[in-house]
């Protein structure tokens, strides 16, 4: 297991900067997702962190030593990409053999570690079938048996999973978190998929415009986001500026709500307030409703199944409120919503 660091990294490619510059540690059998947009420059920080890519400016520490400018072959790093690049030529197992075979490993050694490799990946059944007769998923795990084969001391994953279905990449984070934890090998993975780094990484790395935006736990950034640009990339839908008072007041077009000062951050002035969709209860008796209460008149719905989405006009503000598909109230009624002082969290403006 290896402790990766990156200090004052910049990256340019002439006068474009990719990346401006990126302070992050990864320890040491952690998985940790680097998530943005398109164009951010997470699959350039990957690349400088894999030897594909040497940095403008600032350091890249395995275990404490400078592997800045150490090529690829000598960092010992194994990279699975969004393309599988099978051999299609080749059967399972002398794809999953090919890194071994060219770094010449004795037979008895490739041997062996083919059938542990197999195990591990469950493609024992597959070993000589070639690329064509395999479903995506099992291309996939061919993949990653590859470079796993190689006993490489940092596991990197570009967008592995961008080319399955929906179905296929639920069961794929699966497995490859349960393999990860396994193993316990430090291991990146780039995405720009919320929900995919939500479930999968140990903590997150947000990356806008080249810059680190925030690196955190998955449900301190989905539940403490540090910027409203943040809130609103992974996925919040309720956020609405607000005048915030030093006894805990938030107040917003719609009304005034009760902030918990020991889970939100109060400083008097400007700022958004962020409202989970799941977090806001709905409720068409007023006297149910009770602590911080919202009225407003359903304008929408939307059925998932298992959930509802309302949307719900509250003077002039539209809030969406998510809940079990366990009733369903009418568009056009009358509501009101309240929502939990420690389930609203403050973003100050500067």
């Amino acid at each position: 297991m290896t402790k990766v660091q990156l200090k004052g990294v910049r990256k340019d490619f002439g006068a474009f900067t990719a990346i401006s510059h990126i302070d992050l540690e990864i320890g040491s059998g952690e998985l940790v997702a680097l998530l943005g947009p398109s164009g951010c420059g997470k699959t350039t920080t990957l690349r400088m962190l894999a030897g594909l890519e040497v940095p403008s400016a600032g350091q890249i520490l395995f275990d404490d030593e400078d592997v800045s400018e150490v090529s690829v072959q000598k960092r010992n790093v194994g990279m699975v990409f969004q393309r599988y690049a099978l051999f299609p030529h080749m059967t399972v197992e002398k794809n999953v053999m090919f890194g071994l075979k060219v770094r010449n490993t004795p037979k008895l050694e490739m041997q062996e570690r083919l059938e542990e490799i197999l195990d591990v990946v469950q493609l024992q059944q597959f070993r000589h079938r070639f690329p064509a007769q395999l479903s995506g998923g099992q291309m996939q795990r061919v993949a990653i048996a590859r470079t796993l084969i190689t006993k490489p001391s940092v596991l990197m994953m570009d967008e592995p999973l961008a080319n399955l279905d929906t179905k296929l990449r639920g069961e794929m984070r699966r497995f490859i978190r349960d393999l990860q934890q396994r193993l316990g090998i430090t291991t990146i993975f780039v995405t720009h998929d919320q929900v995919e780094a939500m479930e999968l990484a140990d903590r997150v790395a947000v990356i806008f415009d080249g810059k680190l935006a925030q690196y955190d736990k998955p449900d301190a950034l989905y539940q403490r986001p540090s910027s409203v640009e943040i809130a609103d990339f992974m996925g919040a839908s309720n956020i609405f500026p607000a005048q915030i008072s030093n006894t805990g007041l938030a107040t917003a077009q719609f009304g005034t709500l009760q902030l918990d000062c020991n889970v939100t951050p109060v400083k008097a002035g400007a700022g958004s307030i962020l409202l989970r969709s799941e977090a806001i209860d709905l409720w068409v008796d007023r006297a149910d409703a009770q602590g911080n209460i919202i009225s407003g008149t359903i304008t929408g719905r939307e059925f998932f199944g298992a959930t509802v989405n309302y949307s719900v006009d509250c003077c002039g503000d539209t809030i969406i409120v998510n809940e079990q598909a366990r009733r369903m109230v009418d568009v056009g009624q009358d509501v009101w919503l309240t929502i939990p002082p420690d389930r609203i969290w403050v973003i100050q403006h500067d």
